[in-house]
């Protein structure tokens, strides 16, 4: 019987349609790993080109119902109709919301790559700040070269907020939906202890640099004032010898 044909096709794909909600749509998911993400974006891919492959077969279903219709007796139409058109709608609603979800947990996943790059930029900078810390540790050397220094530091330190407000606000945007929230955490508390360690540091040693500057500014002060003392008190004494002067002749700070 064709009839019987037709709603045997009808429930089948009822049945296909239900358990692809049940199975894509209705768990709850817990995406504690960057692996059970990447793991749900495939599944929900591959359930999205099913569906859409299913489309063939919607399309047979809908055929064959109203080539049927068209030919059976009007008592035959409704039934099938009505089951056709739920047939249609569930489909099309299961496309619909497939599509929705594989689009927004592509752009979780996004969203995450997206953090990761942020965070690994944001840390390279946070190594070279560490090293530029430990080659200033006990430098040596004038004022220039200790000014170089201080400039060649506070010119790293002029690093800006961009990458960090972006951290801030896809870590918030992932943790706010549950997502990968425990690894997120982990990696924010990490990345922030040690920035505010290296930017107090940095203080630390601004400060510590320009102190040294001007000790050795007034060290060089110093020591150009005794060159030049010397200068004169050598151009004194090459006068006194040239002229055969007697030191016992000459005042006392020249003997």
């Amino acid at each position: 019987d064709k009839t019987v044909s037709l709603r045997k096709d009808l429930s089948e794909m009822h049945e296909w349609i239900t358990q692809a909600e049940e199975e894509y749509l209705e768990r709850d998911f817990e995406y504690k790993t960057p692996d059970e993400l990447q793991k749900a974006v495939e599944e929900l891919k591959r359930a999205k080109e099913e569906a859409i492959q299913k489309e063939a077969k919607v399309k047979l279903i809908t055929d064959s119902v109203n080539n049927f219709i068209a030919k059976a007796p009007p008592a035959a139409h409704e039934a099938l109709k009505k089951e056709l058109d739920v047939l249609i709608t569930s489909y099309q609603r299961l496309c619909s919301r497939l599509n929705g979800k594989c689009k927004t947990l592509e752009e979780v996943w996004a969203c995450w790559r997206e953090l990761l790059s942020y965070l690994d930029a944001e840390n390279k900078w946070l190594r070279e700040v560490e090293m530029k810390l430990k080659t200033t540790e006990n430098i040596q050397g004038g004022a220039e070269e200790i000014s170089e220094a201080l400039d060649s530091l506070e010119c790293l330190m002029r690093h800006p907020e961009d990458n960090r407000n972006q951290i801030r606000e896809l870590a918030q945007t992932l943790t706010d939906g549950g997502i990968l929230d425990e690894l997120i955490n982990e990696k924010l508390e990490k990345f922030n202890t040690q920035w505010e360690e290296l930017q107090q540091e940095a203080m630390r040693r601004q400060k510590s640099l320009e102190q040294s500057i001007q000790s050795a500014q007034e060290t060089d002060k110093t020591l150009r004032l005794i060159q030049e003392s010397l200068a004169v008190i050598d151009k004194q004494l090459t006068a006194y010898t040239a002229d055969r002067v007697d030191a016992a002749q000459v005042p006392q700070e020249a003997q």
